[in-house]
């Protein structure tokens, strides 16, 4: 049995839950999520916990056990608490800014390169090279943090780029020069 699957997932005050079928429907104080669950496995809900539990014992049963609570505990926690993923941008020059809703970022390119969130994702930036990419769906807070590092991801000879708060980018020496005697 999933150790990760056997754990119910608590619904707190303020969170309505409405199961439609394999459909779960999920409203808080941050926004609303929806998501399609396998058929492999049944979502039910009891007393202010959510349940799941799978339809049978092979392989494929087993693992989309853990990973359907997981995704049930992250919406939950999406639409109370919300995600937020931290990018700093590293290098002279390099900064980003709002301009109305799109990322505007100006990494050493001949143009600045436009980055528009999806729906229900927000990011903020602070001070020019620290931006905070952040809202209910997990999936896309990360999604949107790595499309926007994917525009100058850390050069390990310069140190510059875009890189997420605390990630340590390991530096490689430049080219060593040979003297002929």
């Amino acid at each position: 049995m999933s150790r990760i699957g056997k754990q119910p997932v608590s619904v707190p005050k303020g969170v309505e839950v409405q199961i439609q079928g394999q459909t779960v429907t999920v409203k808080g104080p941050r926004g609303t999520l929806s998501r399609a669950f396998r058929p492999e496995v049944s979502i039910r809900q009891d007393d202010g916990v959510l349940r799941v539990e799978r339809l049978g014992e092979g392989r494929v049963y087993r693992a989309l056990h853990g990973l359907s609570r997981s995704l049930l505990n992250n919406m939950v926690l999406g639409v109370t608490q919300g995600f937020r993923r931290e990018l700093e941008i590293s290098g002279v020059g390099y900064r980003a800014q709002k301009v109305g809703d799109k990322l505007s970022i100006a990494v050493g390119f001949s143009h600045p390169v436009v980055v528009s969130p999806p729906p229900g994702i927000q990011v903020d930036v602070e001070a020019g090279i620290h931006l905070v990419v952040s809202g209910a769906d997990k999936q896309a807070v990360g999604q949107t943090a790595a499309l926007i590092r994917a525009v100058r991801p850390p050069d390990p000879y310069k140190a510059k780029g875009i890189t997420y708060a605390g990630e340590r980018v390991r530096r490689k020496a430049g080219k060593a020069v040979v003297k002929k005697a």
